[in-house]
């Protein structure tokens, strides 16, 4: 009997994890299903770029899929029941049923509007295809000289900031700050960053909390108003809420506590990778929400689950950051080197040879996704037959 092996979600976590279980394991012994509500695999780290007007490569999930052994099921994940082993899906032909062996679950996260005033009516994301679709459509639209205020600082605030400023140099793009202008990067790093967007002509806002935002303005702590024809919002990220509502032991934003080798402590079947996790990094501090720690999580639980499957030890090699990759338009880049916990070092690339870096970098890891069995040793491990699960692996809702 084969082991049910289920996968929700196909962003950079979920389609790794899949790839890497299906060249781990024998095709006999596990069935390896992804389930995802799009067709299509989505770069998230160049969302920022498909919004300022650049058009990315289709990539439909069935063709990087093709002759791995994973099957594909287009459809939107409504719950799971830890419980009972199962996930309630609703495609094209209606409600339906996944039951499970072993569940990864990478549904990733959305943005998060973080409660301000105005921010879910009047503010734009990228953090989905959907929202940097919008977004591009109302820059298009965009007369020149009108403004346009990015709220966040992190690093999909930076980069969302210069390519808009690039890709439009008539419009007034200003960036809102809750801290100050790359205060997580080293002090080399924060001058080049000041002088990028000094020469894009943004205007930045250091301390400014963002209390409120209105269709042509947001409004910041204290009653001072920015004009805002177009609010983007990169201020975080929120985890899809399904764990939360599981019996699944999550923290109080919704994410799944996991262990060392990403499995939830409460619920051995499952396992959680990307965003969704709770992971601690060294030091044990969180791991951060990004690409930089969903691949590696992914990879991690792949082969801790191929591992409990055939007898062999699972990974202990602990999962560690090297550096952090920011765009800053097409021609200039910020590689910032960091330490095993992602505490900015004095070393720091910038420039061209930078942005070069982050494109082979964004290339990489859209690749090893589109490839997901190559790169791997080519004998696929036998599962155990005490191990292998049992049942149907669909059935009807």
């Amino acid at each position: 009997m084969q082991h049910r092996i289920i996968v929700l979600g196909a962003g950079y976590a979920g389609a790794s994890a899949a790839g890497r279980l299906a060249r781990r394991l024998h095709r006999e012994d596990v069935a390896v299903t992804l389930v995802n509500a799009e067709p299509d695999f989505v770069e998230r780290v160049r969302l920022h770029q498909l919004a300022a007007g650049q058009d990315l490569a289709s990539r439909p999930l069935r063709e990087m899929f093709a002759g791995t052994g994973v099957e594909l099921r287009v459809a939107r994940v409504t719950g799971v029941d830890v419980d009972r082993r199962t996930v309630a899906v609703v495609d094209a032909d209606g409600a339906g049923e996944l039951a499970y062996d072993t569940l990864v679950y990478a549904l990733g996260s959305g943005w998060d509007a973080q409660g301000v005033p105005g921010a879910a009516e009047h503010a734009h994301e990228i953090a989905g295809r959907p929202g940097a679709l919008r977004l591009r459509e109302r820059l298009a639209r965009l007369g020149a000289g009108r403004s346009v205020v990015v709220v966040g600082g992190g690093l999909t605030g930076l980069e969302a900031a210069a390519e808009i400023a690039e890709a439009r140099p008539d419009l007034d793009v200003a960036l809102a700050a809750r801290g100050g202008l790359g205060d997580r990067l080293s002090p080399r790093g924060r001058g080049h960053l000041r002088k990028v967007f000094a020469r894009l002509g943004i205007t930045v806002h250091e301390h400014a909390e963002v209390t409120g935002v209105g269709a042509d303005h947001v409004t910041l702590a204290g009653g001072r108003v920015l004009p805002a024809a177009v609010t983007v919002w990169t201020t975080g990220f929120a985890v899809h809420p399904i764990a939360k509502a599981t019996a699944l032991e999550t923290t109080g934003t919704g994410r799944i506590v996991v262990d060392g080798t990403m499995r939830s402590v409460s619920h051995p079947d499952v396992y959680a990778v990307g965003d969704a996790a709770m992971a601690a990094g060294p030091g044990g501090r969180p791991l951060r929400m990004s690409c930089a720690s969903g691949i590696p999580t992914a990879w991690r639980a792949a082969d801790a689950i191929a591992a409990r499957l055939t007898g062999g030890r699972p990974p202990s090699t602990p999962i560690r950051y090297v550096n952090q990759c920011i765009s800053l338009g097409r021609g200039e880049g910020l590689i910032q080197y960091v330490t095993a916990d992602d505490r900015a070092v004095r070393a720091a690339l910038s420039g061209r040879l930078a942005a070069v870096y982050k494109e082979l970098v964004c290339r990489g890891a859209a690749w090893g996704v589109a490839h997901p069995t190559l790169g791997l040793p080519a004998r696929r491990r036998r599962v155990a037959r005490d191990r292998a699960g049992a049942g149907p692996a669909v059935t009807p809702a």
